[in-house]
């Protein structure tokens, strides 16, 4: 039982991380990654939809009709974003400022949607909550390592400190929108390269 525990919990983290192997998700991804804190704060905020959305739905799945499961889902994913949206705006302005246009499409996210229906409403509360904390953590993961690469590469910073010389010239191109698209694709094309390498090894 508790290697079905930490297999649900870690899962979402390596082997099926939602961004760089599921390739899900990616508006936010590549809207919010801009830097590091900034993709960090976006995981959080879907981690804390993820968790709290599967709990809920796992426990009310025998009381919703089948044929309103989905926008049974929806609304209870959208109760939990406004509740997110609202907190981050009050406690967090300077982030809500950045992140704001984005943290309503938490909504229509399908890695929250997609792990509400292929999981929570099909298994038990406690598995459903390390299934949503699993995943949030890869996401927020991915983010992270992605607005990291970026921030470095196009401002020559990680979460604000100055890491490069003063003779780093930055390119800018990084904190643009191409710029993530550039990111992403190099590091799922390393991580597909190493997973050949290693399948080749054995």
């Amino acid at each position: 039982m508790a290697k079905n525990y930490i297999k649900t919990l870690t899962q979402g983290i390596i082997k099926e991380n939602p961004v760089f192997v599921l390739l899900l998700g990616l508006c936010p991804t590549l809207g919010t990654s801009t830097s590091a804190e900034n993709g960090m704060a976006m995981g959080l905020a879907t981690t804390a939809v993820l968790a709290s959305s599967n709990v809920l739905i796992s426990a009310v799945k025998k009381i919703i009709p089948d044929k309103v499961r989905i926008p049974a889902f929806i609304m209870i994913i959208a109760t939990l974003v406004t509740i997110v949206e609202m907190v981050m705006k009050a406690y967090l302005p300077d982030l809500f400022k950045v992140l704001g246009i984005f943290i309503p499409l938490i909504v229509v996210n399908c890695i929250v949607l997609g792990r509400a229906e292929s999981f929570a409403s099909k298994n038990d509360v406690f598995s459903s909550l390390l299934d949503g904390i699993g995943s949030g953590i890869g996401f927020t993961l991915a983010l992270t390592v992605l607005g990291a690469i970026r921030e470095l590469l196009g401002n020559g910073t990680i979460f604000n400190v100055v890491l490069t010389p003063e003779t780093f010239s930055p390119a800018l191109i990084f904190i643009l929108a191409p710029g993530a698209f550039i990111t992403i694709g190099f590091i799922i094309a390393a991580q597909n390269y190493f997973k050949q390498k290693k399948g080749g090894n054995r």
